[in-house]
């Protein structure tokens, strides 16, 4: 299924701004909302098969990141959109290069300790095992617009996935409600890294190569013991 959006390349903000302790400081710096929890025990988390996923998209603060339409109740709801460089938590640079680590390694990024950007081979691993649907398996019941004749989310596993738009660092934001959008940490080539998707009518779970500048939600994994 090819997914018909085209936008033109935007220049990303760079790098990790927050620990993983309590929430930043002060709601706003410089006009921009900063608060946002860097505490893991805010998100709750989920076993599927094995894998321990957070059941809230990330929220903390980090330079470059944006709300939703600069709103901070979509904050809130979705949690923050962030490049991939930004969820990566490296230089800026490498929205435009390729980083490259070792398949084998569990990158961080701007996920707390003991948590870590999943990669591309973790998301397979995670919708192989929901299967036929797994969109609407993994779903949240409500905060999705609805469509006829598609089955609302079942949220089968607990995922509670949201659709939390995307967006980018000059201001332009698109379709939250209607689109979800989550990094991985594997790259397709030097200016695209591999995501997945879900869409309001449609029951699946999609890969797509994107555009690292562009601003997605983020979805931390739990360390393997």
């Amino acid at each position: 299924m090819i997914k018909l959006f085209l936008f033109p390349v935007l220049a990303a903000f760079a790098i990790l701004g927050c620990s993983s302790g309590d929430d930043m400081p002060c709601e706003t710096c410089g006009g921009e909302y900063t608060v946002g929890s860097c505490n893991a025990s805010h998100y709750g988390s989920v076993n599927i098969n094995g894998q321990i996923w957070m059941k809230k998209n990330w929220g903390c603060y980090a330079p470059g990141s944006k709300c939703y339409n600069n709103d901070p109740a979509n904050c809130d709801k979705y949690g923050r959109l962030y490049d991939w460089s930004t969820a990566m938590g490296i230089s800026s640079s490498y929205n435009n290069n390729y980083y490259n680590p070792s398949s084998s390694t569990k990158h961080q990024g701007i996920c707390p300790s003991g948590w870590h950007i999943p990669s591309d081979a973790e998301w397979d691993a995670l919708t192989n095992y929901v299967g036929t649907n797994a969109g609407t398996k993994l779903k949240a019941t409500s905060g999705w617009n609805s469509h006829s004749g598609v089955p609302s989310g079942s949220d089968t596993y607990g995922f509670a996935a949201l659709p939390g738009g995307f967006g980018s660092s000059d201001g332009f934001f698109s379709i939250a409600g209607y689109d979800g959008n989550w990094w991985s940490a594997t790259e397709g080539n030097a200016y695209n890294a591999y995501n997945r998707y879900m869409y309001y009518y449609y029951e699946g779970v999609y890969r797509y190569n994107y555009d690292k500048s562009y601003l997605q939600s983020v979805r931390c994994l739990q360390d393997s013991p």
